[in-house]
């Protein structure tokens, strides 16, 4: 039961000006500390701020090759968790870069305590973008109740950077039963669907979702970069009114 990589790994690669994806290794489905057979692709999205410091969305497994790339690139700097379950690595890149700050998501650090993961956070997301990213990235809180994780949106580029929010696994890539599985979902591409962990809790906090969702829409995203499965490199609004719906507030 295995799935495909999207190769190369661990290569930084542009999307636009100063933003870039690295695809990482498989990592596999931990429940109850048992890990399941079930593998799934990452991925890492990292922007260069105009400070020269490098924000790293969902930090991969460390590389020390990739690292000295990302070095070419600019100061690693911003070590993001956007969600309570992408922060596994973000410990690995701290000890090899000491100097960098460190973003816990809301329940991250009580995650990683029960999961015996060694990462210390410096900082806390909060819902406005902190004075370090304020000016190129922009950010909100996606409900989604246990499952709730902070979208950026890369201004320059206009650029949507998720994680869980939506998946879009290209069946051709992973093998049965998790093909069917996924199917059974939603989440595979073309489509690409919410997580079906957030669905029903996106309906019970229907405020919330409207306000995020509006903000969302608001910002005219060109391109939407994912954590798992395949990326929406244009039409990124006839997306987002797909999946999440049309603006609550016309438009």
């Amino acid at each position: 039961m295995g799935a495909s990589l999207y190769e190369p790994i661990n290569v930084y690669k542009p999307l636009a000006p100063d933003i870039g994806i690295v695809d990482g290794p498989l990592e596999y489905l931990t429940v109850s500390g048992l890990k399941l057979p079930l593998p799934f692709t990452t991925r890492m999205t990292v922007v260069r701020l105009s400070s020269g410091d490098l924000f790293l969305h969902s930090p991969i497994k460390f590389d020390a090759r990739l690292a000295e790339e990302l070095q070419g690139v600019g100061r690693v700097r911003h070590l993001v968790s956007p969600n309570q379950f992408h922060y596994a690595h973000i410990g690995e890149w701290a000890a090899a870069f000491p100097d960098t700050i460190t973003w816990a998501s809301p329940r991250v650090r009580q995650r990683a305590r029960a999961r015996h993961v060694a990462v210390d956070f410096k900082r806390d997301l909060e819902v406005s973008s902190p004075e370090e990213w304020r000016r190129e990235i922009d950010q909100v809180l996606f409900p989604g109740g246990y499952f709730k994780e902070f979208i950026f949106f890369h201004k320059a580029s206009r650029t949507l950077i998720l994680t869980d929010a939506i998946i879009n696994i290209e069946l051709d890539k992973i093998s049965e039963p998790w093909r069917t599985a996924t199917k059974l979902t939603g989440m595979y591409h073309p489509r690409g669907q919410i997580f079906f962990g957030m669905r029903l809790p996106l309906l019970v906090q229907r405020r919330k979702a409207k306000a995020a969702i509006g903000r969302i829409h608001s910002w005219q995203p060109q391109r939407i970069v994912l954590s798992h499965g395949r990326c929406f490199d244009a039409d990124a609004d006839k997306v987002i009114r797909r999946i999440f719906g049309a603006p609550p507030y016309g438009g």
